[in-house]
């Protein structure tokens, strides 16, 4: 006899021992049934999923929560198919764990997909349970937290499975902007199931054991001849670094579940209420020796880049920055942060990267940051050195018209308090994008070093003087030294801080030094600010 069946065998003799129509055998009963619940998936199935370096749903669901804090909902549900032999397994939960429980002793809605049992794939149970779990969080307004391991759509369920991912997938878009939505993929993740995860605020991906397609290797080799891997085709370095699918790329499962646990601690419950703060009010506003060391951040020479994460580091709370898609568009920075106590989130041009421009994947990765921030009452802090939008054939015909205009959106329709900071650069088109005054920022602060202009001063003197140079070389002369003079010039009359501080567009130009103490006093200036949009059903964001 099977090890399965020898326990089922067993399970049905405890039955018979029991004695039902007294208290004492209804509650071993009970105890029978809720270590059947916790034991759902075989021995040898256990097994097998931690010899892949995974854990199971109810220990996933254990390094989340709080010790002792979650209350399991649905255990004993199982599902009614008996089609295929599958009235013979009918193991309750029928595959995924959902309940409540707290982070950090906040409130939040689970459900964990277990692959232990019929390979974590959806079926009509399953999914109602996800659905109700999902309905739960929407009606006490906390974050809902999807643990992702599924084979997919339980094929002997037939279609109705796949009513069961609509409507979860419409739960999702309901939820949208109403409370978080995080999303960890612990394994397999593949075909409509997908699209759950890509709705979501978050998606974090564990390295090698998390896998993300809509068609697998078989498939796609089968249709277009292609030869891809499981790995190369949708593992998490795929997803964090090439599609942007993912927000973090976790080490093993346990910094994924620690960098969820890190971007609760910056979000609130729902969109009604703000996020957490820690000692608001309380920040040192004198300048410090960390503060003084953004004077000396900026190189003399505009061509030379540095490293703007650094800069973000010396203004927020001890220099601690949570970043968001770190992997991916890296000429852009997004992450959550705090000044003064308070939740931010920071917007900021890398030079290190493409010299800070910024392309498609850098226009999307900070629109949908700039979004999420707004959905969820969240500071925008934005620092800006940004030459111009990337030149090049394959970014315009991918679209940087259309994709480009998506952060313009972002930034003209987030209602958040906004705080924009111009270190360097602010050339052209992409100083209007980047949180500029005319789209709406409530703050904006410049740097001595800045530079706001059409465009840099090279290029710019190449155009208006092109007669003149051409005729000082033309007459012998040093047409470098005379380049040079002339951009030397362009740099004093129209390249600098002071001609848009003139005309209201930056607030005022501040030491770097004094950015920490004037970005804290903006917050708490902005901290009780209310703004509407005109009336309307939803914007048409240029998707």
């Amino acid at each position: 006899m099977a090890p399965d069946q020898a326990l089922a065998a067993a399970q049905t003799a405890d039955r018979t021992d029991l004695d039902l129509t007294t208290t004492a055998g209804k509650l071993a009963d009970l105890k029978r049934r809720v270590a059947e619940v916790a034991n759902a998936g075989s021995e040898r199935a256990v097994e097998k999923q931690h010899a892949r370096g995974k854990k199971t749903a109810r220990e996933r669901i254990e390094m989340l929560l709080d010790e002792g804090s979650f209350i399991e909902m649905d255990k004993y549900a199982r599902h009614r198919s008996n089609q295929f032999g599958q009235e013979a397994k009918r193991p309750y939960g029928d595959g995924v764990v959902t309940g409540y429980g707290t982070v950090d002793g906040r409130q939040v809605a689970i459900f964990a997909q277990d692959f232990t049992v019929f390979g974590g794939s959806l079926g009509e149970v399953f999914g109602e349970k996800i659905v109700k779990v999902m309905d739960f969080a929407m009606k006490i307004g906390c974050p809902v937290i999807g643990l992702n391991d599924s084979g997919g759509a339980r094929i002997q369920e037939g279609v109705v499975s796949l009513g069961l991912y609509g409507e979860i997938f419409r739960r999702n878009v309901h939820a949208s902007g109403v409370i978080p939505q995080i999303s960890l993929i612990m394994g397999p993740c593949a075909g409509g199931a997908v699209y759950s995860p890509a709705i979501t605020d978050f998606t974090v991906m564990v390295d090698k054991t998390s896998h993300m397609f809509i068609t697998g290797p078989d498939v796609i080799k089968t249709v277009t001849g292609e030869d891809v891997g499981f790995e190369e085709l949708g593992g998490a370095q795929a997803h964090n670094t090439r599609s942007g699918v993912a927000h973090y790329m976790g080490s093993d499962e346990q910094d994924a579940v620690d960098y969820v646990k890190a971007l609760l601690s910056y979000l609130p419950s729902n969109n009604l209420e703000t996020p957490p703060a820690y000692g608001e009010g309380e920040a040192d506003l004198s300048v410090t020796d960390d503060d003084l060391w953004l004077d000396t951040a900026i190189p003399d020479s505009p061509n030379v880049p540095y490293d703007m994460k650094h800069i973000v580091e010396h203004v927020v709370d001890d220099g601690e920055f949570l970043e968001v898609q770190p992997l991916f568009a890296p000429n852009i920075i997004t992450g959550f942060a705090r000044v003064d106590g308070m939740s931010v989130g920071v917007v900021a041009n890398q030079p290190m990267q493409f010299a800070g421009c910024l392309d498609i994947d850098a226009s999307e990765k900070a629109a949908r940051f700039v979004r999420t921030c707004d959905c969820f009452n969240v500071p925008v802090l934005t620092f800006v050195d940004v030459p111009g939008f990337l030149p090049g054939t394959s970014q315009e015909w991918d679209g940087i018209i259309r994709r480009g205009a998506k952060l313009i959106y972002a930034y003209a329709e987030a209602t958040v308090p906004k705080i924009t900071v111009i270190t360097r650069k602010a050339y052209g088109g992409a100083y209007d994008v980047m949180g500029s005054k005319h789209l709406g920022a409530d703050i904006n602060l410049a740097w001595p070093t800045g530079q706001i202009a059409v465009m840099g001063a090279q290029g710019a003197v190449n155009i208006l003087f092109r007669k003149e140079l051409a005729a000082t070389a033309a007459e012998g002369g040093d047409v470098e030294a005379h380049r040079s003079q002339l951009i030397h010039h362009y740099e004093e009359t129209l390249a600098n801080p002071y001609i848009a501080a003139e005309r209201g567009y930056i607030d005022t130009v501040i030491s770097p030094s004094n950015t920490r103490m004037n970005v804290t006093r903006a917050l708490r200036a902005l901290r009780n600010k209310r703004e509407s949009l005109p009336p309307k059903k939803h914007g048409n964001i240029p998707l």
